[in-house]
Formats: structure tokens, sequence, C-alpha cells
């Protein structure tokens, strides 16, 4: 089992008073530590401050801020569709969920734009395989953090298969703005079928492999049962959402309750645990795995044929055959990279299903080229709130096993 490193620097007295912790007691019963930012399992720059009685957590405190971007402040000096590029740094696991619910909430306060069937489905494969990118990540990651050296490996494996993809039909690995306002970015690539089918034709059995790895390993078990649980009250009233929440017993998907891009068209389940612990988050996201698989499935199958973007000229560039050959399109292409459009004066809220849970964005536009103002709800954030619930009372060996299970991503936690 991998030691867990802690920074046992004295905490100062400005930190004290910012975190409410009181001096320790003369007889030095009770310790404050720094677990972080520079650790190896807060999955990034977070830093925890922990007040330990013994072995027990009393208090834990998480500092956040550390990988400030100021995106949304920059989405006010970009063009609308300049903007794409920024959200994909906001979660760079999930980055066309991000894609996905920013095009949504522009084109809601567009208004008179039509989705392509195809441009639709294209974008529910690519969030799927974004999905499953993800958990990949999150799996491999803590399995290693817990000790399981292997699963790392082989969920890295997949991934790599997953990156090949996205590559294939953006050009980039993983900053992919794919997902455009008014459809997507490309044309699907030729060969497109047999790379994505041939993947998802495998990937059932692989995750089988995964079960069969950590669920017959005894150290996982006992060090995931029962462990990291808080009242699903105190996970609502703190705002948790997504595998956390249904890990602790609430079905509640957005892609199920608000769907959209006609994700009400294909056939998946929520899976939901009740135990409320490290283990049901873990088989949460497993099962979630098994489902993202079906809707690729589905959306490979019944793929609809057409155009892959909007007919909205003053909006979506023009094809580059057109634009060489037609003065019309030239011109509409010149006009939307140096200046823009402008979309109407107004106000709108998007809400998509992340790997980690619902991700809102506000958009308010003045009807210039430029957004006035875009908010993002992130579900990181709103997920990290309940990191003292789940951590005080417990034993310090419990806690990266806790916080590894809410699969918290900091780009998405400080924007």
């Amino acid at each position: 089992m991998r030691e867990t490193i802690l920074h046992t620097d004295t905490i100062s007295a400005e930190d004290a008073e910012k975190t409410g912790f009181q001096t320790p007691p003369g007889n030095g019963r009770r310790m404050t530590l720094n677990m972080g930012p520079q650790h190896p399992s807060t999955h990034g720059v977070l830093r925890v401050v922990l007040e330990l009685d013994g072995e027990t957590i009393i208090k834990a405190v998480p500092d956040i801020g550390f990988l400030h971007t100021g995106i949304e402040k920059e989405c006010e000096v970009k063009t609308w569709q300049q903007v794409v590029t920024l959200t994909d740094r906001v979660d760079y696991l999930a980055n066309l969920s991000n894609n996905l619910v920013y095009a949504l909430a522009v084109e809601k306060l567009i208004g008179d734009i039509e989705i392509p069937p195809k441009a639709q489905w294209l974008r529910v494969m690519m969030a799927e395989l974004s999905r499953l990118n993800s958990h990949l990540v999150w799996l491999g990651t803590h399995a290693l953090d817990i000790g399981a050296m292997s699963v790392f490996f082989y969920c890295f494996r997949e991934r790599e298969d997953i990156l090949r993809i996205l590559e294939m039909f953006s050009g980039q690995r993983m900053m992919t703005s794919y997902i455009r306002i008014g459809g997507v970015a490309l044309e699907p690539p030729r060969g497109w079928q047999q790379a994505v089918g041939k993947f998802i034709g495998t990937f059932p059995s692989k995750v089988d492999e995964y079960e069969e790895l950590l669920d017959t390993n005894p150290i996982w078990t006992r060090r995931t049962k029962g462990v990291g649980i808080a009242p699903l009250e105190t996970l609502l009233d703190l705002g948790v959402t997504g595998p956390m929440i249904r890990a602790a017993g609430m079905k509640w998907d957005i892609r199920k309750s608000e769907p959209y891009s006609s994700y009400e068209k294909f056939d998946f389940d929520v899976p939901t645990r009740t135990e409320n612990d490290v283990f049901a988050r873990y088989r949460v996201r497993l099962t979630e795995m098994r489902q993202s698989a079906r809707i690729i499935t589905q959306a490979l199958q019944g793929m609809p044929e057409g155009a892959w973007q909007a007919d909205a000229p003053k909006i979506v560039l023009p094809e580059r055959e057109k634009m060489k050959t037609q003065m019309e399109a030239l011109i509409y292409h010149f006009k939307i990279v140096t200046e823009g459009f402008r979309v109407p004066a107004g106000e709108a809220f998007q809400v998509v299903e992340s790997p980690r849970g619902e991700i809102g964005y506000y958009v308010v536009s003045d009807g210039t080229s430029k957004p006035h103002r875009v908010f993002m709800r992130t579900p990181s954030f709103g997920n990290l709130q309940a990191l003292p619930a789940l951590l005080e009372g417990r034993l310090l060996a419990d806690s990266i096993a806790a916080l590894g299970s809410m699969d918290f991503v900091l780009g998405d936690t400080d924007r």
C-alpha cells in the first residue's frame, strides 16, 4: 500500500483565523496538518487543512483557488465562437460536456437556429466517449491511490483508444473544441464507424476485467466499504450532484429528467446504489460506463443521414469547398472569423450531465458579437463542499479513499 505523504508545516495564525481552527491544547494531543497542495493523491492542487485527534480527523477544510484561471471573465473579450476553446479548459477530462452545454445555451439565445439530427447524435456520441474517458482516468488513479497499480494500466489502455478516436474526429486528443455553436466543427472522418465500432464492441468486456480485478481484492473492499458516508440530506443541502448523489440512492440524471440533444431517443438506465460509501460510488461509475457504451452503440447504429451543421450561413462557417468557389460563402467566412456574429440580447441557462454531475452555464448577451457574461456552475465546486462531511470523524487512513471517490477536477473547481 502506498504511504500517504503529509505536509506537517505549522499552520500560520492568519490561516488559523481564516479556517476557524483552534490552537491545539498544550498536551499536544491534537495536530494540524496541511495535506496538499503538492500531494500525489489530491488529484490536483487541492489543499486540505486537517485537525487531528490522534488518527481521527476532527476538522477538514478544503482550500481551493490555486488553479484559478479567470476563464469566466476571459469569455467577455472573446467572440461567441472563440469561447468554445475556453470551455475545453474548464474540465479538461470532460471538455466535450462543457462544449455542449455552452453551445446549447447560446443556441437558446439565438432562438431561430435548428440543429440537424445528425449533429445532435454526434454530440451525444462524443459526450459519452468523453464520459468514458473521464471515468477511466478516475478509476485508474483512484485505484492507484489505494494501492491497486494494475488497474491504472488497464484503464489507460482503453483511454488511449478513446483519445485516438477523438483525435480522428477533431485533430486533437484532449482540447478538441469539437462541439460548436450550430453543430459540430468537422464532418465525421472516413472510417469513423469502423473505429468506434471496434472500440465499443470490446469495451464492455474490459469493464468486466476492472470489476474482476477490484471486487475480488480484499484490500480494495476493506478500504472502500463503509468509508466516506454522509447523509443524503446533507449532500442535497450542499448541492452535490452526479454519481455521488446517485450512490446515495437518488435517481437523478439530467439526461433523463431534462433531456437535451436527443437523449430522449436513447435507451439507457440510471444506476443507483444505497450504501452511500466509497464502494457504492465506484459501482455507480462502473455501471455508468456500461450504460455509456449502450448509448454509443445506439448512436453508431442509428446515426441519421444529413447535415452535421445548421443551415445558418451568418453563424456557421461555410464548407471549405464552398468558401473557395462561391463569393458569398467567402464573405460570410471573412465576417464570422474577423467580427464574429451577433446574438440577440437576453439571457439563457442550460444544464447538462457531465461525468462529475450537473454543469450549468448562465449566458448573457447584450446584442453584440461577444458575451456580456458567462457564469459556470461546475459540479466539482459543488461536490467539493461535501468533503468535510465525508472526512470529519473518520480515520486519517480513510481520507484518501473518501477524497478520491469524489472525482473532482481542480480546473473545474477553480475556473
